[in-house]
């Protein structure tokens, strides 16, 4: 099979931006918790209607700033809330945001800040502040360019989000509906950059029609996930990067609660306390909490019971499997009988070190080993392993809980089609690709054949429409072009 589609399940207005989502939401629900904070005491919700107010008040600070529809915004921060009270403040401004990874090289941080225009910048604290005003101070690409740094919160010296805020405070409400309004479905919402790894870093022009297509378009394609009743995920992947943020505004379509982790270190406890119903990982995540469940019954009689609840696990999802490719009937008597013992014995603990009430996770970046797959369905959470790039906004293909099959990266999302080259590369059309690099059109013209993404990933399609990445191909330095690995 060369191609596979799904055909889109949401439109939106030519007209609207992500912006209407927020205020649609806080329309349909104004006490809804939309994001939850934690303090020394614990997780505060924030409701629909203090968000809306507070983004509205820094993007006031924004417009009374100068601040223009399409000025670019800088923001460097670790994943946190402020982060999205920022970006959808930029965005009620009718600013474009530019975020800049925390583990950028001070030369690409410059060459960011100088290739997007930015000329105003958050950060996450004083360090950050230092870290862009240094280089601001030192660079001959920005010695010309006065740019704003304000700090990611409401305390010590200004200019930060309260003062800010305090500044915007005689525009009016008529001047920010004409900020917030100016973009349609069709223009820049954010410039991502890439790593830069083979020279500067490509800006990824993501569209307001990115985000906000994609956002209501896998609400309705994984409804169980994202819009089940008193949903709740925690994010801990980094903000900088497209999935992260694709992902925090299907949420807030969806009405799901978000909270946000500061540290990996925070992990453990923090899925206790907020206990999510969904989580967003990366493969990595699932082979550490499999690793711990097994130390943590390691040196005791019930070592021996985990190594049996574990292969009774991979074996009852692995004929679960079997069957949705045709290979069999799924579990058999005996073995529904032993997962159910276990179902009452070890399953139960190993799902409270996530929480308790985790009944799905999504899992991309990389492969999942297909062994942890199948242990964590066996155990009762469905992963569900997806595929997307920046340059895609984020997944482009995904398994659900109604069609899975372990070690492929699932169908094509609603309004996406794959296509699977002669070379064997994988190319994307459909709602979250980008518009193109910014100002590199000849860095834009290779990325696409015949209207499609050249993702330089290596796939194959079965008969059903399941991707599965093989490989990756060669990227010729000289002229950025693919060769088959």
């Amino acid at each position: 099979m060369r191609e596979a589609s799904t055909k889109l399940l949401v439109e939106l207005e030519p007209g609207s931006n992500v912006t209407d989502l927020l205020r649609q939401r806080e329309a349909a629900n104004p006490s809804h918790a939309l994001y939850a904070r934690k303090g020394p005491n614990g997780w505060t919700d924030v409701p629909a209607q203090k968000f809306l107010h507070d983004v509205c008040a820094l993007a006031k600070g924004l417009i009374a700033g100068g601040l223009e529809p399409g000025d670019t915004v800088a923001v460097m921060s670790a994943t946190r809330y402020e982060w999205a009270l920022v970006d959808f403040a930029i965005w009620f401004a009718g600013g474009v945001s530019v975020p800049i990874d925390e583990t950028s090289t001070p030369g690409q941080m410059e060459w960011i800040l100088h290739h997007s225009g930015a000329r105003r910048a958050f950060a996450q604290d004083r360090g950050k502040v230092s870290l862009i005003t240094g280089i601001l101070e030192t660079s001959t690409l920005l010695k010309d360019r006065l740019v704003t740094v304000v700090r990611m919160d409401n305390d010590g010296d200004a200019p930060n989000l309260a003062s800010l805020s305090a500044a915007g405070m005689g525009v009016t409400d008529a001047e920010l509906e004409r900020h917030r309004s100016a973009a349609d479905l069709d223009d820049v919402a954010s410039l991502v950059y890439t790593s830069g790894t083979t020279g500067h870093p490509k800006g990824c022009e993501i569209t307001h029609g990115n985000f906000a297509l994609v956002a209501v378009n896998a609400v309705a394609f994984l409804p169980d996930v994202i819009k089940a009743q008193n949903a709740r995920t925690l994010m801990f992947l980094p903000l900088a990067n497209v999935p992260a943020r694709a992902a925090q505004v299907a949420c807030l379509h969806a009405g799901a609660t978000v909270g946000h982790i500061t540290g990996p270190a925070d992990l453990p406890a923090d899925l206790g306390t907020f206990k999510p119903t969904f989580l967003l990982a990366v493969p990595r995540i699932f082979a550490k909490v499999r690793a711990e469940a097994a130390h943590q019954a390691a040196g005791s009689v019930k070592a021996g019971i985990f190594a049996a609840a574990s292969a009774a696990a991979v074996r009852f999802s692995t004929a679960q499997d079997n069957a949705a490719r045709g290979r069999g009937s799924g579990p058999g008597l005996a073995l529904r009988a032993r997962h159910a013992v276990f179902n009452g014995l070890v399953y139960p603990k190993l799902r409270q070190l996530l929480g308790g009430r985790v009944r799905y996770a999504v899992s991309g970046s990389g492969p999942l080993a297909p062994g942890d797959a199948h242990f964590f369905r066996g155990a009762g959470i469905r992963v569900l392993e997806c595929y997307g790039l920046s340059e895609t906004t984020a997944p482009c293909t995904s398994n659900t809980p109604a069609r899975t099959k372990v070690g492929s990266v699932g169908i094509p999302l609603p309004g996406t089609t794959i296509r699977v080259a002669e070379d064997g590369e994988v190319l994307v059309k459909g709602i979250g690709v980008f518009k193109g690099y910014h100002a590199n059109e000849a860095a834009t013209a290779r990325a696409f054949v015949d209207g499609f993404f050249r993702t330089g990933d290596l796939g194959e399609l079965d008969p059903e429409g399941f991707l599965t990445i093989t490989g990756r191909k060669l990227r010729t330095a000289k002229s950025e072009g693919w060769e088959v690995a």
